[in-house]
């Protein structure tokens, strides 16, 4: 148990070297919050392993063997060989340096492409049984809470909380501030890169960096970098320190931090970390000091500001729950939110669209004709499964029903929805059962363009980023 603790402990420091990236470096951590879990040895129960393994990519793998002592846990828990090691090293290696971070998000199942071609090269190296075994291990390590045993219970769906804490849905690229219950403030957001996920679960956030440093870590995309070396620390405040002028370690090698330009938001753009623009995270940053009990004054936030290159750390006097959710189907004041499946999760099924409608004390049956048409349409259209999409290789809605033919309709049913554009990041459906209910729509909203906007806007359209 002992040396199992200390390889969580080690790995969790090296991940700090190879954590999120902006634009096209990478970021650490740093991360002074508790560290990583140990995975559990005995398998996950059958309906949590899915999405365990939906974290393995060769460039999460590429992460994990920043720190040495992994390929000696590889040894003792797959019983990999030294050989078999270091070709995935080496695969994995290579394989980051072929990312294109420029084009991510434009081709369609990125993720799932991603993993596919992680699991058909491991699996040439090591087999399908290790293989499977592997991506166990790194979901486990990746996704679970910091400091404590990963939480295998499903919450309900679209569950507002009734305490103070930070609430992350990753399809809405929508950062909330909850202060005891209530939505205080959102913010839009940037994500992780398809072959780079932002994690799932519950962490913690326990202080607040000011002017952080930077040390680019061995990777090949700092090889690419104009006047950066690996292993020598960018200063505080410096412009190739891509981390901007706040970060908030949240668990394992992930961050919320500044540095991002508006464009960024809305889109793929870390590696495992919640992205704002530097103004987001310098409002943020005095929020969440209020949630943790932290005093912090608009003079000391503009002298922070004003001493860039001093690096300062705020600590919370009670840490700060973050909830990174996963949720592609949201009734959020009395609308139907479908988003993209940007991770290919398989997310956007009738099963889980019957539950959130469930959760808030609606039937699918009781939607009118008209309304079930449109949310099975947008659940294969939010999930590319629609004309032109690939369905084999995703689990779909049930099709829609064979009445909702525009012959077969009534005169004041709608019309079939249209296609949607590519990048198209949710539709908005009105549904009348629903009114007065759900999660809350967005407070103060920050879009990161010095404006804020209190509703994401009317129903099916997408706020373009």
């Amino acid at each position: 148990m002992q040396r199992r603790g200390s390889f969580l402990f080690t790995l969790t420091a090296c991940l700090i070297f190879s954590g999120c990236v902006a634009e096209r470096t990478n970021e650490p951590n740093n991360n002074l919050a508790s560290p990583l879990p140990s995975a559990t040895e005995s398998p996950s129960p059958e309906k949590n392993r899915a999405s365990s393994t939906q974290s393995l990519t060769l460039p999460v793998l590429d992460a994990f063997f920043a720190d040495d002592s992994f390929a000696g846990t590889l040894k003792t828990r797959l019983q990999l060989t030294d050989e078999q090691v270091a070709k995935l090293k080496d695969l994995a290696h290579s394989e980051t340096a072929k990312l294109n971070e420029d084009n991510a998000g434009t081709e369609e199942r990125e993720s799932s492409t991603a993993r596919a071609a992680a699991s058909e090269k491991i699996g040439a190296l090591i087999g399908p049984e290790k293989t499977g075994q592997l991506a166990e291990l790194v979901g486990e390590l990746w996704n679970s809470s910091a400091g404590e045993a990963a939480d295998k219970t499903t919450p309900a769906p679209n569950t507002i909380p009734k305490d103070s804490r930070i609430v992350v849905n990753i399809p809405a690229y929508r950062m909330d501030v909850f202060d005891s219950g209530r939505l205080i403030k959102s913010y839009k957001v940037g994500i992780g890169y398809p072959e780079f996920p932002l994690p799932i679960g519950s962490r913690k956030a326990q202080v607040i960096i000011f002017n952080p440093t930077w040390t680019p870590p061995d990777e090949p995309w700092v090889a690419k970098m104009k006047n950066v070396a690996v292993g020598e620390k960018v200063a505080a405040g410096s412009k190739l320190n891509p981390l901007g002028p706040i970060k908030i370690p949240i668990g394992g090698p992930s961050l919320i931090h500044g540095g991002k330009s508006p464009a960024k938001l809305g889109t793929f753009a870390s590696h495992g970390c919640v992205g704002l623009t530097t103004p987001q995270v310098q409002d943020f940053a005095k929020l969440l000091a209020q949630l943790g009990g932290a005093e912090l004054t608009d003079a000391e936030l503009a002298d922070y500001a004003r001493s860039k290159t001093q690096t300062k750390q705020v600590k919370l006097e009670h840490s700060v729950p973050v909830e990174l959710r996963y949720e592609t189907i949201v009734v959020e004041d009395g609308k139907l939110h479908i988003y993209r499946d940007v991770y290919d999760q398989g997310s956007n099924t009738e099963d889980k669209l019957r539950a959130v409608l469930e959760a808030n004390g609606v039937r699918l049956e009781d939607l009118t004709e008209a309304e079930r048409t449109q949310a099975l349409e947008a659940l294969a259209q939010m999930s590319d499964r629609s004309a032109g999409g690939d369905s084999k290789e995703s689990p779909s809605a049930s099709p829609a029903p064979k009445s909702t033919s525009s012959a077969d309709r009534s005169p004041n049913s709608n019309k079939r929805m249209t296609a949607v554009a590519k990048n198209q990041k949710e539709i908005v459906i009105e549904i009348g059962a629903l009114n007065g209910k759900g999660y809350p729509a967005p407070v103060a909203f920050d879009t990161g363009s010095g404006k804020t906007r209190s509703t994401v806007g009317p129903p099916g359209k997408r706020e373009t980023p």
